[in-house]
């Protein structure tokens, strides 16, 4: 055996050693929380799509850094919300795919991930003769703009969430939920002065220009204040994560929302692996049958892929997610696999049916057949590459991990045809293990 091949050999060992280390802890989980990152068709949950509105974006920053700005805080706005392993995902240039798998409240992940998120205080309205004005049902009209101070560099600042430092669900003295916030220094100084010019009258509290309070000011306050509102608990949390999260960059639409049923994806999964385990073992019985002791390196081959393809998914969990779409890639990819062996296998039987050697038959077999790979998995690695550029595009983010498993997998694909049967027929062949040329699928 020559050197090459040895080296190869051990090579291709060590990466079967590695693929089953990050696979094999996996066990029962392979396809669980503890596993392979499942996509929202497979695991059940919401599915949200927004759609930012970059015309009323800061002028100064970009369309690319809003949204990359936008993204970041919604993304600790469901960290918080707690679902399991979230997806969130620029799609195009101007929206954001939102998945939670497992999320049941899909108005309350809506009201949560959609609203800008922005902390107000609005001053009552006043008259010519200093009375507040009030509407038609009697009630106080506070003014649209928000409340204004004098800031720590001698100009007039909005008050607003930006100077929070934290917010707290917390319960008042009755019981009730309230939301407790506390300024940073520039805000405590802001807050005081309007806290002090309307001590003993109404100051309403707005989110997103709605107004939720409307309490009394008993006292100067500056550094800390609460916010009550007749909030349930869960409301107290979802707005002090708000709150924390920051105000969102730029307005966003919701222009799609869905529920998936976890009942279906475990279908899906169920009926999936069914089907991908029949066409398997069709496959392996068809090229042992038909190919002999070639069909053989195949499917032991094939086993590697697997478990190689399988390794990198759970390696890179975090940024691969396996969709129903990606399942179906997956068997494509296996299928692709299976192709490459059948047209080295074919060449080398003319070879051998030519008077070839075993040794030249195999070299000449994947040496002539490599330039028809080489071409058509380029092709589809193209087909690939504009499937993921459209899925992006236009928000089809199951036609992403479609192309994204598929490329993955022809890549894998050509790597185990070409290097693993190569060098273990190699071997077998060298060590003139198997001679008959019978066992290679050729009458002798």
């Amino acid at each position: 055996m020559k050197r090459r091949d040895t080296a190869l050999l051990i090579f291709i060992l060590v990466l079967i050693g590695l693929s089953l280390a990050a696979i094999v802890p996996v066990r029962t989980n392979l396809l669980g929380p503890n596993g392979l990152r499942l996509g929202l068709d497979l695991s059940g949950g919401s599915q949200l799509l927004y759609k930012a509105d970059l015309s009323k974006k800061d002028p100064s920053v970009s369309d690319d850094q809003a949204m990359a700005s936008a993204i970041e805080k919604i993304q600790r706005r469901v960290n918080e919300f707690g679902a399991a392993e979230p997806i969130i995902q620029k799609q195009g240039t101007d929206r954001v795919l939102v998945q939670l798998p497992g999320v049941r409240d899909i108005t309350r992940a809506i009201s949560l991930i959609g609203d800008t998120g922005l902390l107000y205080f609005r001053e009552l309205e006043v008259d010519e003769s200093g009375n507040p004005v009030t509407d038609a049902q009697g009630y106080y009209v506070f003014s649209e703009e928000p409340a204004k101070a004098q800031g720590t560099n001698g100009e007039e600042t909005e008050l607003t969430g930006q100077y929070l430092k934290s917010a707290t669900p917390d319960f008042d003295e009755y019981g009730a939920p309230i939301v407790a916030f506390e300024w940073n220094e520039e805000g405590a100084h802001l807050f005081q002065q309007i806290t002090t010019r309307n001590l003993q009258k109404p100051l309403a509290i707005a989110i997103d220009q709605t107004i939720i309070s409307t309490p009394n000011v008993s006292a100067v306050i500056s550094a800390r204040g609460q916010i009550e509102g007749g909030f349930t608990v869960e409301e107290a949390q979802d707005l002090a994560n708000k709150l924390n999260s920051g105000a969102l960059d730029v307005p966003l639409e919701l222009i799609d929302e869905r529920d998936v049923d976890a009942t279906l994806g475990a279908d899906s999964v169920r009926k999936s692996l069914i089907a991908a385990g029949v066409g398997i073992l069709l496959l392996l019985v068809f090229m042992i049958v038909y190919y002999r002791l070639p069909g053989v390196v195949a499917c032991f081959s094939l086993l590697i892929y697997g478990a190689m393809l399988l390794a990198i998914f759970s390696a890179f969990s975090s940024q691969l997610t396996l969709t129903l779409p990606g399942i179906a890639a997956f068997i494509l990819s296996l299928g692709m696999a299976v192709d490459a062996n059948v047209l080295i296998f074919e060449r080398m039987k003319e070879e051998l049916r030519a008077g070839r050697s075993l040794q030249a038959a195999v070299e000449i077999g994947f040496t002539r057949a490599w330039s028809a790979i080489r071409d058509s998995n380029i092709t589809t690695l193209i087909a690939c590459l504009i499937l993921f550029w459209l899925g992006g595009t236009f928000g089809a983010f199951m036609v992403r991990g479609f192309a994204l498993t598929l490329s993955v997998g022809v890549a894998l694909s050509m790597f185990t045809a070409i290097v693993i049967s190569r060098t273990f027929l190699r071997i077998i062949v060298s060590r003139k293990a198997v001679t008959d040329l019978r066992a290679y699928g050729v009458k002798s």
